[in-house]
């Protein structure tokens, strides 16, 4: 099978393969599949609760056919998924919507087919969970009738300038022909250029070890920040002073959240476990973040405390839900924990972020946001994210929001600090 024949679906239409389908069908026919039948009709009406893009860019992409229905994926050859990865409640990997897409796949795949995945997981994941999947239901023999490839995704939701097609791609495939096949099916569209990993295997340990290595240098910039707190040393200070070495690495300290920063190094601690190695720094660092949400609410108590501004029945106003800025996702966002432990203080919550729908909100958190801004009410503020509409507001006009007596958390650091008790 050669690049040109290849006909494409693109199987879960989110934050990654929303922008993956657009992109590709700029250069063939596309079909983009989810079994959400609401994200399907939402997208055809030119809507994406996600904000990767816009009314008119859905609508330009003539040649991107969007459909819940599985027969359809009957006319293709070359499936890419990108579907979630999250982990259970005991932090463990939930492959059920990788497996049950593997499932439909291997009802319909046919001899010659490529199977691609995108989606985040432990070295080893395709060819041991889900290619006897693709053969069990297909009845097809992997590398003798079928193929796999992966090429993990590197979408930055949220950030309209690192788009997928000017992000470097990690390609592979199960053997030398399907890895040439995939690597150049994604050069058609990726103007940033690829990496061809000689194995499948490498570029899934490639993908995880990414986002673990910015779990590592955010678990320690944490670290530091407690131990500055308790010694009473201004964080952003000693940040500057040691920014002015040419080799420092300039992270920052925060809540770490969302679908894959602080999920995909729990992949990577359940694989290494299962081979017989306990990965003891891997693991701290994600405790550590794991417990920021505990320590900044612990943090903005005692600021309170030592304020004499009485905790019970205090009225907060947290400013942003999301885990990260400019993007309305807020799965795994690590500010509920913030909430529900100063919840657990009696302290009374308004919640506030324009770009998550009261529907979702709700959901989460069991109870409304505010749309209205009012002036004098609170005893105190947390600016969580920095979304764009939140910089574009003065801090004064924050500070007004607020009781003489207040404190003010800036987590983010976007505005001056001499404004606020705490930034990070």
């Amino acid at each position: 099978m050669i690049k040109k024949h290849l006909k494409i679906a693109v199987i879960g239409l989110g934050y990654v393969g929303l922008p993956l389908a657009k992109a590709f069908s700029k250069k063939r026919y596309v079909i983009g599949f989810d079994i959400q039948k609401e994200r399907i009709q939402q997208l055809k009406l030119g809507i994406d609760k996600t904000l990767e893009l816009t009314a008119k860019e859905i609508k330009s992409a003539k040649k991107l056919f969007l459909t819940g229905n599985r027969k359809y994926l009957n006319s293709v050859n070359c499936y890419i998924v990108t579907v979630p990865t999250p982990v259970n409640k005991s932090r463990k990997p939930d492959l059920k919507p990788l497996l049950k897409v593997s499932q439909m796949i291997g009802n319909v795949l046919k001899k010659n087919d490529i199977v691609i995945y995108e989606s985040t997981v432990f070295p080893g994941c395709t060819e041991e969970k889900c290619v006897p999947i693709l053969e069990k239901y297909s009845k097809l023999r992997f590398n003798k009738d079928f193929y796999c490839g992966y090429s993990p995704e590197r979408n930055n939701p949220g950030d309209k300038k690192n788009k997928v097609i000017n992000i470097k791609k990690i390609t592979s495939g199960s053997d030398k022909k399907t890895a040439s096949i995939v690597d150049n099916l994604y050069r058609e569209i990726i103007t940033a250029g690829t990496h061809k990993a000689p194995s499948i295997k490498v570029a899934e340990a490639a993908k995880v070890i990414e986002n673990t290595q910015r779990d590592l240098n955010i678990a320690y910039m944490n670290e530091l920040s407690n131990i500055l707190d308790k010694l009473d040393i201004d964080f952003n200070e000693v940040l500057k002073a040691a920014k002015t070495k040419w080799n420092f690495l300039p992270f920052r300290p925060g809540l770490v959240g969302g679908h894959c920063i602080g999920i995909d190094p729990y992949y990577l601690i359940h694989k290494s476990k299962i081979s017989g190695y306990n990965p003891k720094v891997i693991s701290s660092a994600r405790y550590l973040n794991d417990k920021m949400g505990n320590i900044i609410a612990s943090r903005f108590v005692r600021k309170m405390k030592r304020k004499s501004i009485l905790i019970k029945n205090s009225r907060i106003l947290i400013m942003g839900l999301t885990f990260k800025e400019n993007c309305p996702d807020l799965r795994n966002s690590g500010i509920s924990r913030v909430v529900k432990n100063l919840e657990k203080k009696n302290c009374i919550i308004d919640l506030y972020d324009p770009l998550v729908t009261q529907k979702e909100i709700k959901k989460e958190y069991g109870k409304k946001s505010i749309t209205k801004l009012i002036n004098k009410k609170y005893d105190g503020i947390i600016i969580a994210v920095a979304h764009r509409c939140f910089k574009k507001i003065d801090i004064k006009a924050i500070i007004k929001l607020c009781k003489k007596n207040k404190v003010i958390f800036d987590l983010k650091s976007i505005f001056n600090k001499k404004y606020t008790d705490l930034t990070l």
